[in-house]
């Protein structure tokens, strides 16, 4: 059976803008946390590949950050917005560990569900950048390197999901 999408595994847009306020609004004093989610919703990066990355993986050149992908999936190389960017370096150089995230999965859990805006998975920010890009480009390859996936059928989940949403849209209203 297809893997299928709908509401409840993606954010919906005023439930992004929640989660960005929030984070916006804990940046100064919960920097790291807020770093990690909106590193998720920038780059659509699993749990564990994000609690992977080091701090060698930022490159200030390009300003991007390197994921080494999971479950078969492509390493990657997503570039970031300056802001954002500066933000994250500054706070990786501030830090004595290797990794940009010491902490353990279960301690993901716990800050996703301090900052969630919804009840929703860590993994709908996955879901909610693969969307984000796809309406943004209308690019299915440019989804598939984002997101890693080593099949384009892994990626069309995306694609199919948003043309029938678009298009059922113009039949019914």
């Amino acid at each position: 059976m297809r893997y299928t999408l709908n509401k409840n595994k993606y954010l919906l847009e005023p439930e992004s803008q929640k989660l960005l306020e929030l984070l916006d609004t804990y940046m100064a004093t919960d920097t790291r946390n807020c770093l990690l989610i909106m590193l998720a919703l920038k780059t659509g990066a699993r749990a564990q590949e994000l609690l992977n990355i080091r701090k060698i993986d930022l490159n200030a050149y390009d300003q991007t950050v390197s994921i080494r992908g999971i479950k078969g999936s492509n390493d990657r190389e997503l570039p970031l917005k300056p802001e954002f960017f500066n933000k994250l370096y500054k706070f990786a150089q501030s830090s004595a560990d290797d990794k940009l995230f010491p902490i353990s999965y279960n301690r993901l859990r716990q800050i996703w569900e301090l900052y969630r805006p919804v009840q929703k998975k860590f993994h709908c920010l996955r879901h909610t950048f693969a969307i984000q890009v796809y309406k943004k480009t209308k690019d299915i390859r440019l989804v598939q390197v984002a997101l890693g996936h080593r099949n384009i059928m892994n990626t069309m989940i995306y694609a199919d999901y948003v043309y029938s949403q678009q298009e059922l849209r113009k039949m019914i209203l």
